[in-house]
């Protein structure tokens, strides 16, 4: 495989969970999860750690990930993944034909194999573009409606007499992997459009924002891992 990066932006400050980063996850810092599947993967040949937090970057490389201290301004609520990104790219002298993979500190439910087959992927797909994991929505968007003075409309009405199997699948960005060549993060910044997806299962994703959705992750972890102990 050619030499790719992974980059794993992860700030001290959390509104929503104190500490989201070093907070422990099924018995270990949820950080953990995702620098030993990167480690585990085989494909990197370097992998960063971005923060702005002495604790994390300590932690991060005492389990062999490298760590990068962020200046102040790309620390707060208002810092976009990719803005850390390109910082990371021009502290470290990245090379424009270099892959780099910005993987989130919250995917516990990732594993190795699947970032493994995701560069795999990228390499044979997403040489101009983003390769980025997504997840089918739950339950379609077509039946959404708004509530506006305790009455419904819907969005799409006319999907009203289709079955819900008759409906298109429509997916999002499951939060976890960014796959691209240097110049591509420095040339474009929507992520999404014109580029390529690896799909996960429903089982392998869980926005983490609050602690009900902690909870859940956790749940889901747990059910993952029994099935493979099994």
């Amino acid at each position: 495989m050619q030499n790719c990066i992974c980059v794993i932006p992860a700030r001290g400050g959390s509104k929503r969970i104190l500490r989201k980063n070093l907070k422990e996850f099924c018995g270990k810092p949820i950080i953990a999860y995702s620098i030993q599947n990167a480690l585990q993967s085989g494909i990197f040949h370097q992998i960063i750690v971005s923060s702005d937090d002495t604790e994390i970057l300590d932690y991060a490389k005492s389990l062999g990930a490298i760590p990068l201290k962020r200046p102040e301004h790309l620390s707060n609520d208002t810092a976009s993944t990719r803005s850390v990104i390109l910082h990371t790219i021009e502290s470290l002298a990245i090379p424009k034909e270099s892959w780099l993979c910005c993987l989130y500190a919250t995917a516990p439910l990732l594993d190795s194999t699947t970032l493994k087959n995701a560069f795999s992927k990228a390499q044979e797909n997403a040489q101009d573009c983003y390769c980025f994991s997504a997840v089918e929505f739950d339950y379609s968007p077509f039946r959404a409606f708004t509530i506006t003075n305790n009455k419904n409309t819907m969005l799409f009405k006319e999907h009203f007499n289709k079955r819900s199997q008759e409906l298109e699948k429509i997916y999002h960005d499951a939060g976890q992997f960014y796959f691209a060549r240097v110049k591509i993060w420095e040339e474009r910044e929507n992520i999404f459009e014109d580029s390529l997806s690896f799909i996960l299962p429903q089982s392998q994703v869980q926005d983490i924002d609050t602690l009900e959705d902690w909870n859940l992750a956790e749940l889901k972890f747990k059910q993952l891992h029994s099935k493979l102990d099994t």
